[in-house]
């Protein structure tokens, strides 16, 4: 295409916002009711699913050592522990550590124990991924000198089912939300394009080609997109900034953490523009096609 046909479809685009103005408003309208829904929605399920993996990187395997092992077998223990595959970390907590910790959680009460510690060394071990967790204790409690490999087996398996099914529901709402704007949107535009049948019959009964035709429909779905996105990327920005600073803070000793607002509002912001882009310029071509046929 040459740049004075781009530059002519470019300028008839723009002109047409203009001319049909209400029409331009309902549209941009649609958009922006659309994308904040969904811009809404894509925050809370990525947050979600942040916090989601946050929990599954918490799950450890707490390996209790037989009471009376020697140091070299504790050793040895560690050596063939960092052997299993799809092991992230493993840490070693000797009795005297797991008292102390215990006295700093429970009180001084339990001080009377350090004469005759009864508590087990134990070994922390984290896996890569986290569903690995029942494989790597099941594997660990049949070597020599293992008194036990915990890790909240019941209700681990009920928190990674949960999970599982939380993701897979968030993505087939997306999904929804995202073909519903689509429907939405493309429809508001159809009307648009509707109302100007006229005007791509005569451009059709003089010679222009499809895509002539087409190009200043497309150029003007993707302005309606850019201006449809506009309020809901300040909504977003200011609600999500508000939201961090207030949670934030509430989740700074706790092992879960929500998204930071800087670079997540830019991705967040730039997927908003991309879908009113995408949005627009899709339902302008497909609402067009059937008045090119003259």
């Amino acid at each position: 295409m040459k740049p004075r046909t781009l530059g002519r479809h470019f300028r008839e685009s723009l002109k047409s916002l203009g001319r049909n103005g209400w029409m331009t408003f309902a549209s941009v309208s649609a958009v922006t009711v659309t994308l904040l829904l969904v811009g809404v929605f894509v925050v809370l399920m990525l947050n979600m699913n942040k916090i989601a993996t946050d929990i599954e990187k918490d799950v450890e395997v707490r390996v209790l050592v037989e009471l009376g092992t020697e140091q070299p077998q504790i050793e040895e223990m560690q050596t063939k522990i960092e052997q299993i595959n799809g092991i992230e970390s493993i840490e070693f907590s000797s009795k005297e550590d797991e008292l102390r910790n215990l006295m700093e959680d429970m009180g001084e009460d339990f001080r009377l124990f350090e004469q005759e510690n009864p508590l087990y060394d134990v070994f922390v071990v984290k896996a890569d991924d986290p569903l690995d967790t029942k494989r790597i204790a099941n594997e660990i409690k049949g070597y020599e000198n293992v008194n036990d490999a915990l890790y909240g087996e019941a209700k681990i398996e009920r928190l990674f089912s949960f999970l599982q099914m939380s993701r897979n529901v968030g993505l087939v709402l997306i999904i929804g939300l995202l073909f519903t704007a689509m429907f939405l949107i493309s429809n508001t535009i159809k009307i648009t394009i509707v109302a100007r049948r006229k005007e791509i019959e005569i451009m059709k009964l003089v010679g222009a080609t499809n895509w002539f035709v087409r190009w200043p429909f497309i150029l003007e779905g993707l302005w309606l997109g850019i201006l449809g996105s506009i309020i809901p990327i300040a909504i977003v920005s200011t609600g999500y900034y508000y939201a961090y600073q207030y949670i934030e803070p509430k989740l700074r000793t706790s092992f879960m953490q929500i998204l930071e607002y800087t670079p997540f509002i830019y991705q967040v912001n730039i997927l908003i523009i991309l879908m009113g882009c995408l949005i627009g310029a899709w339902g302008s071509f497909m609402s067009v096609r059937k008045f090119l046929k003259v």
